[in-house]
């Protein structure tokens, strides 16, 4: 009798274990493993403030809000768009495939940085491992995504521009490339801020 049960579990464990692999897939970054863009292709030639974020690529920086508002001011004169993420968040890792895209087609007129917000610091350089982006990240316990309004839940993206004025507060997911591109030139390629 238990040999007859556990023969006829078999095809339950196997469709178990098929929709496992398929839900998983075999990285989390809400794509089915595509490559990422060729960054170092793509953005060779940067400006120097912008190559310097280049070089810290999937980076996961200290410092806090401090340090946030430093290199938001040290970026004067370029337009930031910063994404407030989590690794344990599922609409952050389902919209990491935009930003890669957006932050490839314009990192080099575009500061990208990155949010990494109460997350462990094992798990978030793991999946930037699994989902690069070409710009660093500050460790975030919630002062920073306090600072720009950026609370509750995620993700958040804000738009800077290039006198470090927060113009725009994206709240929640970008579904795809082609709406964080329209929020990034609306926002992003500003001279400033609209008044009103």
């Amino acid at each position: 009798m238990p040999r007859r049960i556990l023969i006829s579990l078999v095809p339950l464990i196997l469709a178990l274990a098929a929709f496992s692999a398929v839900g998983c897939g075999s990285s989390e970054d809400g794509e089915s493993g595509s490559p990422p863009p060729d960054y170092e292709r793509l953005l060779a030639g940067s400006p120097a403030p912008l190559a310097a974020l280049h070089a810290q690529e999937n980076e996961l920086l200290d410092g806090g809000v401090d340090a946030y508002e430093k290199r938001i001011a040290a970026l004067r004169g370029f337009p930031i768009v910063a994404n407030v993420w989590g690794s344990w968040c599922g609409p952050c890792r389902t919209e990491f495939p935009a930003l890669q895209e957006v932050a490839a087609r314009y990192g080099k007129r575009v500061a990208f940085l990155g949010v990494d917000y109460q997350d462990d610091p094992e798990l978030a350089a793991n999946f930037l491992a699994e989902a690069p982006v070409p710009y660093p990240s500050y460790v975030d316990d919630d002062k920073i995504a306090d600072s720009i309004g950026a609370g509750g839940g995620l993700p958040n993206t804000a738009f800077y521009d290039r006198e470090g004025n927060l113009c725009f507060l994206k709240i929640g997911q970008y579904t795809d490339a082609e709406a964080l591109e329209a929020d990034v030139r609306r926002f992003g390629l500003r001279e400033e801020c609209e008044s009103g």
